[in-house]
């Protein structure tokens, strides 16, 4: 199972939850960020439909997949 990680971080005169190297807008306090870290870690683990996907690779090969709607990540958010 995936793991994804939500981290309240200072960023930009605030705070900002971060996921591997990517931040969100900034929030002028921690609660604002751990709130919608929060947030956005529940919405990740909501199930949702199962569904055909293509997408291309690195190397540009096209690959479908069927994406199990049940299929989520765990979450967790730290910080």
């Amino acid at each position: 199972m995936i793991n994804v990680h939500y981290r309240i971080v200072e960023h930009e005169g605030g705070w900002a939850y971060k996921v591997e190297d990517v931040f969100s807008e900034r929030y002028a306090t921690h609660d604002e960020a751990r709130e919608a870290a929060e947030r956005a870690a529940a919405g990740q683990r909501r199930p949702g439909t199962t569904e055909d996907i293509e997408y291309q690779d690195e190397a540009g090969n096209w690959h479908e997949e069927v994406s199990q709607g049940k299929d989520r990540p765990e979450t967790d958010v730290t910080g």
